[in-house]
């Protein structure tokens, strides 16, 4: 187990994972690409479901840092969990966004009204008519913001003995308020993409969080967790991942299949033998993994089964992909995060500097 709770073993290869089942997704129909289906039959949406582990993850990682902030110093600064997510995540996101707004004006891509607005607002998740491909996939980072903007300052209300509660109380919530959404309204758009009724995927991540010391202890969890057992796990999250004849059976389905997800992630991060642990944890699959988040802003584009074009064809579609999603990483990511880690040393040397011996 690595000692640093963002080095976590495996996220890196199950983000891996993750992004791979979006790409394969969005691949699919593409000019050229020899699977021509949008869909995966009786597997159901596999893109969505590899959005789901990202939630997850985010959920569990999140909270962990948290949880280790806190121990280390007692609270949680806002101001610098605000910080190290902006350095983190806005430079690669806007420049990906002043990119498509670029190619729009120069007629290589059509966006839609209100779509640069939303997604420069983090809330394309409430963008649902006449939204543009290209943009389209937003809709899940705004998730992931709303996320960062939300739970740190409930983390301090609550504090570290009852913030397990809160996340437990967001897991329990969340399928009531889409089973409220459905009779309401009968929107699948809204199930699947507005907050309160997506919450419970990152909830039940930072419950695994919360609760770790605890299913630590429970020796009947850690038989469980490395029996054979498990593996009737992800054979459930796939089930529940099948496609639905109705909005309603989604409001169990995704709480079924969070709660799968949790599991595996904890699994995975937790047991360090087998082979599946030694893939997570390959060189390869978890550069995978640190490419994950270009990858996800910059497979869109390419991935286009709606256009035609040389750009949008296989195999050239995810090769630029990849090129974009490196370049946003080595050019874009990786100036921005130095910055971020000068600008942490420096504040942690000036609090060791006032602090009193």
């Amino acid at each position: 187990m690595a000692s640093s709770p963002n080095r976590l073993p495996s996220l890196d290869g199950l983000r891996a994972v993750s992004i791979a089942l979006v790409i394969f997704s969005h691949l699919l129909g593409t000019k050229g690409f020899p699977m021509g289906e949008r869909s995966m039959g009786a597997a159901g949406d596999i893109g969505y479901l590899g959005v789901r582990v990202f939630f997850v993850i985010s959920g569990y990682l999140i909270t962990s840092l948290l949880i280790h902030e806190h121990a280390r110093t007692g609270t949680i600064s806002l101001t610098g969990f605000y910080v190290r997510r902006i350095f983190r995540i806005f430079p690669a996101f806007y420049a990906f966004i002043l990119a498509m707004a670029i190619a729009d004006l120069l007629g290589a891509v059509d966006l839609h009204a209100r779509d640069v607005i939303h997604a420069i607002t983090y809330t394309t998740n409430y963008h649902h008519d006449q939204r543009s491909w290209e943009l389209g996939h937003i809709w899940s980072l705004s998730i992931e913001e709303q996320f960062y903007l939300i739970w740190p300052a409930l983390f301090l209300l609550a504090g570290r003995r009852h913030v397990g509660k809160v996340a437990i109380a967001l897991v329990v919530l969340s399928p009531v308020i889409r089973a409220a959404a459905w009779f309401a309204t009968y929107d699948d758009d809204i199930l699947m993409e507005w907050y309160p009724c997506v919450m419970d995927a990152i909830a039940f991540g930072s419950v695994l969080a919360a609760y770790r010391p605890q299913l630590d202890a429970s020796a009947a969890y850690q038989r469980f967790l490395r029996g054979w057992m498990f593996w009737g796990v992800p054979v459930i999250v796939l089930i529940a991942n099948a496609p639905i004849e109705h909005g309603f059976q989604y409001v169990l389905n995704i709480s079924v299949m969070n709660a799968g997800i949790a599991v595996m992630v904890d699994r995975f991060t937790r047991v360090d033998e087998g082979p599946v642990f030694r893939l997570l944890n390959h060189r390869a699959l978890a550069f995978v993994g640190v490419l994950s988040y270009s990858l996800y802003l910059w497979q869109e584009p390419f991935l286009n089964h709606n256009a035609h074009t040389s750009f949008t064809a296989w195999p050239i579609n995810l090769g630029l992909a990849i090129v974009c999603a490196v370049a946003s990483y080595y050019l874009v990511e990786q100036p921005f995060l130095r910055l971020r880690d000068a600008w942490s040393a420096k504040r942690r040397a000036a609090r060791g500097a006032t602090t009193p011996p």
